[in-house]
């Protein structure tokens, strides 16, 4: 939706006049995916910025990885083809999470799983457990966040997990160009089908 507010303003004698149009935009701009983002706090953090790339975002403090199948159920058929997951911040990532993740995102889809970057004991074996996911599964692919933030600490707020409006911005464009990357490169398989022979 695109509104305007428009202002004259006209000095006592008349002499000036000046004219000052606002435009307010309601929305993103411009979308680069249509996906579906699930996380935490630190997802939180960057919601506005995936929502301006297009995707649907359910983000909330302190969720923990198990309660992320559940919320995938709730999508039901109405889930994007492009299922992001950032979730293992607050405390471990059981493997069987990532079994009933893929079991709700089913074949048709793609799982966009992000690693955590979280100074406590249990980031390197959540990451393991992420990755570990991808080797599984054909439509599980990495996004590998704990790479990035370790590349680029000033992104991230003194407690080494929250994210400043630089690593927000970081956050969702990684997310975007590897959903897009994956859409593309299925796009052109799809096209590659339709060749006759």
């Amino acid at each position: 939706m695109i509104g305007s507010l428009r202002w004259l303003v006209a000095g006592s004698s008349g002499l000036l006049t000046m004219l000052a149009v606002v435009t307010v935009l309601a929305g993103p701009a411009r979308a680069d995916v249509d996906g579906f983002a699930l996380g935490d706090s630190v997802m939180l953090g960057a919601q506005w910025v995936l929502h301006h790339r297009g995707f649907e975002v359910d983000a909330q403090k302190s969720r923990q990885a198990g309660a992320g199948p559940s919320v995938l159920r709730k999508q039901g058929s109405g889930l994007q083809s492009a299922v992001v997951v950032h979730l293992g911040t607050n405390g471990v990532f059981p493997a069987e999470t990532c079994d009933r993740l893929v079991d709700q995102v089913g074949t048709k889809r793609t799982l966009f799983l992000v690693t955590v970057k979280v100074p406590r004991s249990w980031e390197r074996s959540n990451n393991r457990t992420i990755r570990d996911c991808a080797t599984r599964f054909d439509n599980v692919r990495i996004v590998d966040w704990n790479l990035e933030a370790t590349r680029h600490p000033e992104w991230l707020y003194d407690d080494g997990v929250h994210l400043r409006p630089e690593g927000a911005k970081a956050f969702a464009r990684l997310i975007s160009r590897a959903v897009r990357s994956a859409q593309d490169q299925q796009d052109q398989q799809g096209q590659q089908g339709d060749v006759p022979r």
